[in-house]
């Protein structure tokens, strides 16, 4: 419930929606109950021979009332839900934000969107459909017991029974029975969406490899297992009906053997034996509502859980924020460990790079020249040891600062489902349609877009699949041309270029570097022939 009982402190900001939406909602529940109630004394007006016009005005005044009242409760605990789940967003995608790159590296895209998409989602039914009608129950029903009890007070404890076990009892056995197995199915759930993800992705590769069978066999035993989870929950939402379904005619049943024998024993009229039966027999409404949602809130909570724990996660790497603005020179790496978990990278490592330099590293695959990169972006710390620009820390660096002076072009060129102009100008939001053009020529790219139907505004695929791996890249090294940092690193840049494309682009580079500090990290000697030095990694 912990999960739960956080997402309750954003409603603060629209408490008094949230009142609105409790007294509305109430009230609306009494005059479902009057309607009943009123129904029973028309009934009795006619048997009696009396006269029974107002009761039938009063119905249909109450009637309308219910329904404009109960279009108000709902109105506003749907604006209080969807505002909330906006709320819920902003938080998540900062979150994100502070997380990446280092700590989303291990977590799973499909199980990431699930989350955003599903598990957020699922949270409109405890802001819309929970937190309200709780308190509309608690009140409603209270004002039941107190008007049976002011008929009887036997009967007045009958009703009091029958809410606390219809309203607190055996929504608590099934909260326990469907606890853990509700987060199964939500992390399972996401599992699945990750694993569908990367089917999509490596479709190609799949029928390739006439690996599709394989696939389908994986996904079947995934489907099965959180089938299995669901249908586990399912059983406990059907049993969970049928006990509240049971102890509804029980105690419907008791309030009206109770009053016939108190009738008959001490001559209690037989009009509020009715009127009390008909009262309790109407306004299980409320209650019943709330142990329904004790079988379907498992997921919810579940989802609120999910989403705490991602909100509470602490980045591995905290932003520096203000500092003195830091201007970009020599980077110096002294003394230098850093580990995955534990496999060991680099140990005391000790590297100067000269402003103004072009370094190449170099190195075979798996030695940490990637590494190397990331942790020159503070994307990670080091274990010991430290980066210094000049002689400032790394750490000591605000992090805007760092961003704006370094460009860094990574092996996958991640692209968005975009024009090329606007993923282009990823790099730089405010560049004027010659910068870009520019940018684009150097990277020998240009040609290629202008050769397009639309030019620089024709649609990418997602994830850039309409485009070669080659094309993927030079439109990445547009961006980091455009960017015009003072630092450029470049992790493999050409590994996916001809050898005419190849040297065309390392010759704009070294023009390029006349006043910039290049890093090209590659395991091939002909990449890093523009390099003024050249070191090599080893362990």
């Amino acid at each position: 419930m912990r999960p739960l009982f956080k997402m309750l402190g954003l409603v603060r900001p629209l408490t008094l929606h949230m009142i609105s939406a409790v007294i509305l909602g109430v009230i609306g529940h009494l005059m479902a109950t009057a309607i009943s109630v009123l129904a029973i004394y028309a009934l009795i007006a006619i048997s009696n021979g009396s006269s029974f016009m107002s009761l039938m005005i009063a119905m249909i005044i109450v009637a309308l009332a219910r329904g404009i009242l109960r279009y108000g409760e709902q109105n506003l605990n749907h604006y209080i839900a969807f505002k909330l789940l906006a709320l819920i967003r902003h938080k998540i995608f900062y979150k994100l934000r502070t997380l990446a790159p280092s700590k989303l590296d291990t977590k799973g895209k499909g199980d990431l969107i699930n989350l955003i998409t599903t598990d957020i989602e699922l949270l409109e039914v405890f802001f819309a459909h929970t937190i309200s009608p709780v308190l509309i129950a608690i009140i409603f029903d209270l004002c039941i017991v107190i008007f049976i009890t002011m008929q009887n007070i036997y009967l007045g404890l009958i009703s009091l029974s029958a809410y606390i076990t219809i309203g607190i009892i055996l929504p608590l056995i099934t909260n326990k029975r469907s606890d853990q197995e509700a987060l199964y199915y939500r992390q399972e759930s996401g599992e699945l969406s990750s694993f569908i993800l990367e089917t999509l992705r490596g479709i190609r590769e799949i029928d390739a490899f006439a690996y599709d069978d394989e696939r389908i066999k994986e996904l079947e035993q995934m489907s099965t297992e959180l089938k299995a989870h669901e249908k586990k929950l399912k059983d406990i939402t059907r049993s969970n009906k049928s006990l509240v379904t049971f102890a509804i005619m029980f105690f419907d049943v008791a309030i009206l053997v109770c009053g016939t024998l108190l009738s008959i024993t001490s001559g209690m009229e037989a009009t509020i034996v009715l009127v009390t039966t008909v009262t309790l027999m109407s306004a299980f409404g409320p209650t019943v509502a709330i142990a329904d949602l004790s079988s379907t809130l498992q997921n919810t909570m579940a989802a609120a859980k999910r989403v705490e724990d991602l909100l509470e996660e602490e980045p591995l790497i905290k932003e520096v924020t203000d500092v003195k603005k830091t201007y970009f020179d020599d980077i110096s790496i002294t003394d230098l460990s850093f580990s995955y978990e534990k496999e060991k990278i680099f140990e005391h490592l000790d590297l100067k790079i000269k402003k103004g330099e072009i370094v190449g590293i170099r190195g075979k695959s798996g030695i940490g020249k990637s590494t190397l990169l990331k942790l020159i972006m503070r994307f990670y710390d080091p274990d010991s040891g430290h980066i210094y620009i000049k002689d400032k820390d790394l750490k000591e660096v605000a992090t805007h600062d760092l961003r704006v002076m370094s460009a860094y072009m990574t092996q996958d060129a991640d692209l968005f489902h975009d024009s090329i102009i606007n993923n282009l100008k990823i790099a730089k939001a405010d560049a004027s349609d010659e910068e870009v053009i520019e940018a684009s020529k150097k990277a020998q790219i240009h040609e290629l877009i202008m050769s397009l139907p639309d030019g620089y505004k024709t649609k990418i695929s997602e994830l850039g699949s309409s485009l070669s791996s080659g094309e993927r890249q030079r439109l990445n090294l547009a961006r980091i041309f455009l960017h015009q940092s003072d630092l450029i690193l470049l992790d493999e840049p050409t590994s996916n270029l001809d050898s005419l494309s190849e040297g065309m682009i390392l010759r704009a580079l070294k023009e390029e570097a006349i006043d910039k500090t290049i890093v090209i990290v590659s395991h091939r000697d002909r990449s890093l022939r523009i390099a003024d030095r050249i070191i090599d990694i080893k362990r």
